[in-house]
């Protein structure tokens, strides 16, 4: 026998005298009936266990495959839309509402309550003003920022700890999570990183997102559903998300009005997902509450 098969038995038989390793025994064992006959049997026994150990875990990787549906903006046009077909296919969602909205638009309030009467319905935060939209003004006060999301939990009837969206950031603050919004440069974000911290600390889990179903101005989606859901299924097979396995998916109500076929489009799309093997997570559950 050569050099480099008496070298690789050493070197496994040195891995597995360790005590912390769980084939230690098996090595032991073999040493002990005397002969390179049974050490190579344990080796190849460790090396084994090893390997279908490994394509166990990456086979659970490929499995975990969990969409977070997010709703921004509501009680808006569209809201109802939502409500109703999150009722009907009984999936869990996060509703980030806006302060201004449940007191300006027609049946806000009832809306808030619909979405607070459903148990899968997380109702969250999105800020009271919803920056005015004027982000970069918006974040140049800091005190004005954290002001602004505890209004909001007034109107929404939310108290700490409560989820939350910061209005035009994609920004992560959570116990076991923190991910900063990589849209904005360097120089702005140096402006506003004190704002997320203090609103963190203000009792607020900042959730962002990990992809967008996006739409015009006017609310019209601009993807179809056969679209959105095929780049749903390449960036699970070969993207990035904040949590692996698991996409938080932004939408916002205004999507979902009658005249853009909202209901259809909307009830589609998790079936679609659902028949593809996606399972819909709880945004509650969505990261550990600690290390």
């Amino acid at each position: 026998m050569g050099r480099a098969p008496f070298a690789f038995v050493a070197f496994a038989a040195l891995f597995l005298s360790n005590p912390m390793c769980q084939f230690a025994a098996i090595m032991r064992e073999a040493a002990g009936l005397g002969g390179l006959k049974h050490q190579w049997n344990a080796v190849f026994r460790c090396l084994l266990a090893g390997i279908l150990a490994a394509a166990c875990a990456i086979s659970a990787q490929a499995a975990d495959k969990t969409i977070y549906l997010t709703f921004d903006d509501g009680p808006l046009p569209g809201t109802q839309n939502v409500l109703s077909v999150l009722s009907q296919e009984n999936v869990p969602a996060a509703m980030f509402m806006v302060g201004l909205h449940v007191e300006t638009i027609p049946a806000g309030r009832d809306l808030l309550a619909e979405a607070k009467a459903m148990p899968l319905v997380t109702v969250g935060n999105h800020s009271y003003s919803h920056a005015n939209n004027r982000y970069r003004r918006y974040y140049s006060n800091t005190q004005a920022v954290v002001a602004d999301m505890l209004h909001a939990n007034q109107v929404l009837g939310l108290t700490p700890i409560v989820n939350a969206r910061l209005p035009g950031r994609d920004v992560f603050r959570l116990p076991t999570v923190s991910r900063e919004d990589l849209s904005i440069n360097v120089a702005q974000w140096e402006r506003e990183w004190l704002d997320y911290e203090l609103v963190a600390e203000a009792g607020f889990y900042l959730y962002g997102w990990d992809f967008e179903w996006v739409h015009s101005d006017d609310g019209k989606p601009v993807q179809s559903v056969d679209h959105l859901v095929n780049e749903i299924d390449h960036l699970f097979q070969y993207g990035r998300f904040t949590q692996r396995g698991k996409m938080i998916l932004l939408m916002h109500d205004q999507m979902f009005q009658d005249q853009f076929n909202g209901r259809e489009n909307l009830q589609s799309l998790i079936r679609k997902l659902r028949d593809r093997g996606y399972a819909f997570g709880d945004i509650r559950n969505y990261a550990p509450s600690s290390p």
